[in-house]
C-alpha cells in the first residue's frame, strides 16, 4: 500500500474508532438497576431494604412515572440518607447531597444516544417573563437568570431526571421534563406559572369609614378576602391596601416556607420564616403599628396581586415568623410554600407546551428506526443490484456515513429526535447520491476507451465540482435550519448538516481509498454496471413553454384553494391554539362526538380521526384556536372537551397520549421565521451559485426552487393537510436539495460551453440534459425511496414533512428540466452565453434539429 494511502486508511479507522467509542453505549440502563449494583448496602440493612419497598409501592401508584422519580420521592418521603451507600461520591458541600447522588447514578445509566421529548416521552414548557415592571436592561437580565435558577429549584421538588431549563431569548426560558406523568405536568405548569410574589403592605387605618363613603385615597386599592364562617359560610371582607410593601418587605425576604394545620379548623396553612433583614424590618413594622388605646392597624399579606389574609397587629413580633392562611387545600398549600422558598421577581406564563406520553414515544421510536432501517435496505439494495461491485462498495462508505454521523452527534452531545431520525434517513438517500454522480462519470470516461484506473481518476475528478456545489447548496438550507428552526426542527438541520458534511469526506475519500486498494491488489479488472437508461436524443426544450403554462396554472390552483382555506388551513404552530391527541379502545362517530363538544360553547372546534400508516392505530385529534382559560376552574377549552368527552363515552376509555399548546404570539413568530429562513436560503443559494456559474444561471436556479416550493404547497393544500412547524423544515430542505439536479445539469451544460460543443445553445441545453438524464433519475429515486420509507413507515409525526417532501422531490427533478434550463435559455433568446469558446451563436427560433449524440 501507498505511504498516502496508508495514511489515508489509518485516519479512516482513526474516524471509525473514536465514532464507536462516542456512541458507546448507546441506550440508557434503568436508574434502579444501577442504584442496586453500586449501593455498598449491608443485606439486612433495613432503611435499604425499606427504600426499595417504597419504590415499589409507588411504582404502583403511579405507574407511568420513571425510576428516578420514584427514587427520588422515596428517599424524599422516607427522610433517607443513601450518601452512606455511595462513599466513592464525594457529594460534601452540595445542598442536596441526596440529588446529588442520584444524578450522578443518572449519568452513569444514561446511553450516549440522548432522546428527545418526542421519542422518550415527557413535556416542555417555553415561558414568557413579563418584565414591564423592571426597568433598566441590567434587572431584566437579572431577573431572567434569577427565574433559571428559581425555576430549577422548584422542578427538582418533582423529582425528574435531568430537566433542561435554559433561557429562550431576552425574556423566555425553555423547560423540557422528560418521563414527566400527566398528574405531574398540572402540577409542574402550576408550579412553573406561580409568581408566587408576596408583599407585606399596610392597611389604611380607617379603611371601613373611607370604604363606608365610597373613597380611596391615592396609592391605595381596594383589595377582598373571602373569610370562611363558624357555620361553614363564606362572607367577603374589603380592606383599602397601600399599593406598595411597607419598607420594601417582599417574597424576597422569605428565608424558609412550610405548612401546617390549624387547631381549630384544621386546614392547611403556610408558616414562614424571613432572613435577618426582613426579620428586623417585620419587628419595626410591628413595633410601629402595634395597638395605640383603642386604635388597631393591620397588615396586609398580598400573594399575586391578591389578597391572602389581613391580620391585625397585636405588638412587636420578634424572630420573623408569621403565617399566611387562605382557602386553599393541602396540595395547593405545599406548590404555594414551594414556591414561596423559590420567589420569581417577574411573573411568567406558559406560551408554549408539548406533551408526549411515554408509550406514544416508546411507538415513535419504534416506527422511526423502522422507517430508517427499511430506507437503509431499500437504498443499499439498489446500490448493489444497480452498480454492482461499486455499489457495494458505495454500500461501506454509507455505512461509514452513518457510524460518523451518530458519533458526531453523541460527542456535540446532541438530542435525537423524531425529525432527527427523518434527517439520518435523508442522510442515506442524499449520500449515494455523490456516489452516483462519480459512478455515472467513471462510466462515460470507460466508453470513450479509457482504462479502469484513468476512468476511476477522471470521474472522481470531474464529479468533485458538481459533488462540491451540491453539498454546499443543501448546507445552507440545513445550517439554517439550526439557527432559525424551532424545537425539534433543529434537530432535523444538526442530522442533515452532519450527515451531508460526512457525505462528501465517505464519497470522496473512502471509497476512492477502496476502488484504489482493488485495483493495486489487481481485485478488480472492470466495473460492470446496469444501464438501464441509455443514449437518448429527447428534445426536452420543445416542451418547455407548454410545461412551464401548465406548471405554474397548477401552483396558482393550489395555491388559489390554500388561501380559500384560510385559517383551516394552517395548525396551531402557525395561529396558535390547543390540540391534544387521545387513543381509545372503543371507536365513535364524529357525529356523535359532536353532541357534548356543541353543549360547551367553546368556539370553532376541529375533530378527526388519523391513522398511523405504519402501525394502523387510530387516534382522535381535537383542536381548539381558542386558548381561554375557563375562570371557574382553570380548564383550556381542550381540556373541557376532554372531560366532556370522558364522561359522555366512558366505554371509549380516551386517554390522553400528546398535547400541544401555542400562544398566539408564538405561532406568528413561526410565521415570520419560516419566510425569513426561507428567504435566507434562496438569497445565499442566489450568490453561491452567480459566483460559480453565471448569473442567468443563478436566476433560473432560484426562480426554480420557488416553483418547487409553491408547487409543493399547492400539492400539500390540496391533500386536505394543514402548515405546520414540520413543513417548514420540508421546505427548507426542498430548497436545499431540489437544486442539486439543476447544479448537476449546469455543471454539464458549463462544460459543454467551454469545450466548444457545436451546435446552437438549444441543442447544447438538450444534449446536457440527456447526458445526465440517467444519475437525475437515479439520485432522485435513491433520496425517493429513502423518504417513501419515511412516508410509510415513520409514524404520524414526520408523515407531513414525508409527504411534502416527497412531492418537493418530483417537482424538483422536473423543474431542473422546464424550470431552471428553460429560463436559462430565454434568458439569452437562445444565444450561447460568453463561457469558454465554441461555435458561433445560433438562433433558437432557426437552430437546426440536435443531432449529437449524448455520451453513453
Amino acid at each position: 500500500m501507498k505511504r498516502s494511502h496508508l495514511y489515508k486508511f489509518l485516519f479512516i479507522i482513526f474516524v471509525l474508532a473514536w465514532a464507536f467509542y462516542s456512541i458507546y453505549p448507546p441506550e440508557s440502563r434503568d436508574i434502579l438497576e444501577v442504584f442496586k449494583e453500586r449501593a455498598s448496602a449491608p443485606k439486612k440493612d433495613e432503611a435499604y431494604t425499606n427504600l426499595l419497598n417504597n419504590v415499589e409501592t409507588l411504582r404502583k401508584e403511579t405507574p407511568n412515572a420513571n425510576s428516578y422519580t420514584l427514587l427520588s420521592r422515596a428517599i424524599r418521603q422516607g427522610t433517607n440518607d443513601v450518601t452512606r451507600y455511595f462513599p466513592e461520591f464525594n457529594v460534601k458541600g452540595e445542598k442536596d447531597p441526596n440529588k446529588a447522588v442520584l444524578s450522578q447514578l443518572q449519568r452513569e445509566a444514561a446511553g450516549k444516544i440522548k432522546l428527545g421529548l418526542d421519542l422518550q416521552g415527557g413535556t416542555s414548557f417555553l415561558v414568557e417573563m413579563d418584565t414591564n415592571k423592571l426597568t433598566r436592561a441590567t434587572e431584566k437580565d437579572s431577573a431572567l437568570a434569577n427565574a433559571v435558577e428559581v425555576l430549577r429549584k422548584r422542578v427538582d421538588k418533582l423529582g425528574v431526571a435531568e430537566p433542561v431549563i435554559q433561557p429562550a431569548g431576552s425574556d423566555r426560558i425553555l423547560i423540557q421534563l422528560p418521563g414527566l406523568s400527566e398528574a405531574d405536568k398540572e402540577s409542574a405548569r402550576r408550579q412553573i406559572e406561580k409568581a408566587a410574589f408576596l408583599e407585606f403592605r399596610m392597611v389604611h387605618p380607617n379603611s371601613d369609614e373611607l370604604l363606608a363613603q365610597g373613597i380611596v385615597e391615592p396609592g391605595y386599592e381596594v383589595l377582598r378576602q373571602t373569610i370562611k364562617q363558624q357555620d361553614g359560610s363564606k362572607a367577603v371582607a374589603s380592606y383599602l391596601v397601600n399599593k406598595k410593601p411597607e419598607r420594601g418587605l417582599t417574597g424576597k425576604n422569605i428565608k424558609r416556607a412550610g405548612v401546617s394545620r390549624q387547631q381549630l379548623s384544621n386546614e392547611p396553612e403556610i408558616d414562614f420564616e424571613l432572613d435577618s433583614e426582613g426579620a428586623k424590618i417585620f419587628a419595626d413594622i410591628t413595633r410601629e403599628y402595634s395597638p395605640k388605646g383603642n386604635k388597631y392597624y393591620h397588615l396586609a399579606i398580598v400573594l399575586d396581586g391578591e389578597l391572602s389574609s389581613a391580620p391585625r397587629i397585636m405588638g412587636e413580633i420578634p424572630g420573623g415568623r408569621g403565617q399566611i392562611t387562605g382557602n386553599f387545600d393541602a396540595k395547593e398549600a405545599y406548590e404555594l410554600a414551594y414556591s414561596l422558598e423559590n420567589p420569581l421577581e417577574a411573573p411568567v406564563r406558559v406560551i408554549y407546551e408539548n406533551t408526549v406520553a411515554p408509550s406514544l414515544g416508546a411507538d415513535t421510536i419504534r416506527s422511526g428506526w423502522h422507517s430508517a432501517v427499511y430506507g437503509t435496505i431499500a437504498v443499499a439494495a439498489f446500490m448493489a443490484i444497480y452498480y454492482m461491485v461499486a455499489g457495494l462498495v458505495a454500500n461501506v462508505a454509507l455505512l461509514v456515513n452513518i457510524i460518523i454521523l451518530l458519533g458526531v452527534m453523541c460527542s456535540l452531545g446532541t438530542t435525537l429526535t423524531l425529525p432527527g431520525i427523518a434527517g439520518i434517513v435523508l442522510t442515506v438517500g442524499m449520500a449515494v447520491d455523490a456516489n452516483v454522480l462519480i459512478f455515472e462519470r467513471i462510466r462515460e470516461e470507460q466508453a470513450k476507451g479509457k482504462t479502469l484506473r484513468g476512468a476511476l481518476a477522471a470521474g472522481y475528478s470531474r464529479a468533485f465540482g458538481t459533488i462540491f456545489d451540491s453539498h454546499v447548496t443543501t448546507l445552507i438550507s440545513s445550517i439554517i435550519l439550526i439557527f432559525m428552526g424551532t424545537g425539534s426542527v433543529k434537530g432535523f438541520g444538526v442530522a442533515l448538516t452532519i450527515g451531508v458534511a460526512a457525505s462528501l469526506f465517505t464519497a470522496l475519500v473512502v471509497t476512492r481509498l477502496i476502488f484504489d486498494f482493488l485495483l493495486a491488489k489487481n481485485m478488480m479488472k472492470s466495473m460492470p454496471m446496469l444501464h438501464f437508461i441509455r443514449a437518448t436524443k429527447l428534445n426536452f426544450m420543445k416542451l418547455a413553454k407548454p410545461a412551464f403554462i401548465l406548471s405554474w396554472l397548477v401552483i396558482i390552483i393550489g395555491i388559489g384553494y390554500g388561501i380559500h382555506r384560510g385559517k383551516d388551513a394552517m395548525s396551531i404552530d402557525f395561529v396558535g391554539g390547543d390540540s391534544v391527541t387521545l387513543a381509545f379502545d372503543k371507536r365513535v362517530s364524529e357525529d356523535q362526538l359532536r353532541a357534548p363538544i356543541s353543549d360547551l360553547h367553546v368556539g370553532d372546534v376541529m375533530i378527526q380521526y388519523q391513522q398511523d400508516i405504519s402501525s394502523g392505530k387510530e387516534t382522535l385529534h381535537v383542536t381548539s384556536r381558542s386558548l381561554d382559560i375557563d375562570k371557574k376552574n382553570g380548564a383550556s377549552p381542550v381540556d373541557r372537551i376532554k372531560d366532556a368527552l370522558t364522561k359522555a363515552f366512558p366505554d371509549a376509555k380516551f386517554h390522553e397520549i400528546s398535547r400541544d399548546q401555542v400562544g398566539a404570539t408564538v405561532g406568528k413568530e413561526i410565521q415570520k421565521t419560516a419566510i425569513i429562513a426561507s428567504l435566507l436560503s434562496l438569497f445565499g443559494i442566489l450568490c453561491y451559485v452567480a459566483v460559480r456559474y453565471e448569473f442567468s444561471f443563478a436566476v433560473g436556479a432560484v426562480v426554480a426552487i420557488i416553483h418547487d416550493v409553491l408547487m409543493t404547497l399547492g400539492w400539500y393544500f390540496l391533500s386536505g393537510r394543514e402548515m405546520n412547524a414540520a413543513m417548514m423544515a420540508a421546505v427548507l430542505t426542498i430548497i436545499g436539495f431540489s437544486i442539486n439536479d439543476t447544479i448537476v445539469i449546469f455543471d454539464r451544460i458549463r462544460e459543454d460551453l467551454k469545450l466548444g460543443v457545436r451546435g446552437s445553445f438549444r441543442d447544447l441545453i438538450n444534449q446536457a440534459l440527456n447526458q445526465t438524464l440517467s444519475r437525475t433519475i437515479i439520485t432522485a429515486g435513491t433520496v425517493f425511496l429513502a423518504t417513501l420509507s419515511l412516508y410509510l413507515f415513520g409514524g404520524a409525526g414526520i408523515n407531513d414533512f414525508a409527504f411534502a417532501f416527497l412531492v418537493g422531490i418530483i417537482t424538483g427533478t422536473y423543474s431542473s428540466i422546464y424550470i431552471a434550463s428553460a429560463l436559462v435559455l430565454w434568458w439569452h433568446k437562445g444565444e450561447r452565453p460568453k463561457i469558454g469558446v465554441g461555435a458561433a451563436p445560433a438562433n433558437v427560433d432557426s437552430a437546426p434539429p440536435m443531432k449529437s449524440a449524448a455520451r453513453a
